[in-house]
């Protein structure tokens, strides 16, 4: 009988040297697995933001990362630390879920966000918008309620984001990921003398927030009371209209 163990990819220590079709199939692998466990938590009014779609797009998130990755040539920390955003969102806007609905805008806002404040050279909206396949008024709305939802904290430490490629790795749905040793993968790109340390598997996250991706997404039944705005219950009533209309 032939062996279902898929086989094993060895990667490098740092993030800043993993092939970045690697890493967009980590990240991927994460995001599906987070929207998997938010889609089953009930759509509230209260709960529904600027990155909500009507429907969930026709493409996969793993795809739209590699769209993104081909046209705007987004680099890795841009990348690893849209997982940070995320975290962040969760710990200050409690009602946020990442969801098939919310998920490709909040990706391409974050990219948007993200290369604008990490890197010397990038995209101008226009370009992102296009990549992500909405307009440019609504990629800027977006970008401002983004800034104003992680309170404009767009960095974070080189250490923090090779904590979420360590644990993206270890997390992997398929477990086919692991990390080379560091004492047989050669000079990295990084001379950080904290490397080694950081690169142990073992180590559970030393993170002192509440997080959707370095540990367990809030649970469905949540309590958390707040009331819903006008605009809410109007996007809300639209969007049960609309699933009415569609459906046979």
């Amino acid at each position: 009988m032939e062996s279902t163990v898929p086989e094993r990819v060895e990667l490098p220590p740092a993030f800043e040297d993993v092939p970045m079709d690697d890493l967009v199939e980590l990240i991927a692998d994460m995001l599906e697995r987070l929207m998997s466990h938010n889609d089953r938590i009930p759509l509230q009014p209260e709960s529904l933001t600027r990155f909500h779609s009507r429907s969930a797009p026709g493409i996969s998130i793993l795809d739209y990362l590699k769209r993104i990755v081909r046209f705007t040539k987004v680099e890795k920390a841009c990348l690893l630390i849209t997982l940070h955003y995320i975290d962040q969102i969760c710990a200050r806007v409690p009602l946020f879920t990442l969801s098939s609905l919310t998920c490709h805008r909040f990706i391409i806002a974050a990219v948007t966000v993200s290369s604008k404040g990490l890197c010397d050279v990038f995209c101008n909206n226009a370009l992102y918008a296009k990549v992500g396949g909405i307009s440019v008024g609504e990629l800027n709305t977006l970008e401002r309620e983004f800034l104003r939802m992680i309170e404009w904290t767009i960095t974070c430490t080189r250490e923090l984001l090779q904590e979420y490629y360590i644990n993206l790795v270890r997390t992997h749905s398929t477990s086919k990921y692991t990390i080379a040793r560091a004492d047989s993968s050669g000079s990295s790109s990084s001379d950080s003398s904290d490397l080694e340390m950081e690169t142990l598997p073992s180590r559970p996250p030393s993170i002192n927030e509440p997080s959707a991706i370095l540990i367990d997404p809030v649970p469905p039944n949540s309590d958390i009371s707040r009331r819903a705005t006008i605009e809410q219950n109007m996007a809300f009533a639209a969007l049960q209209h609309q699933n009415q209309e569609t459906e046979p």
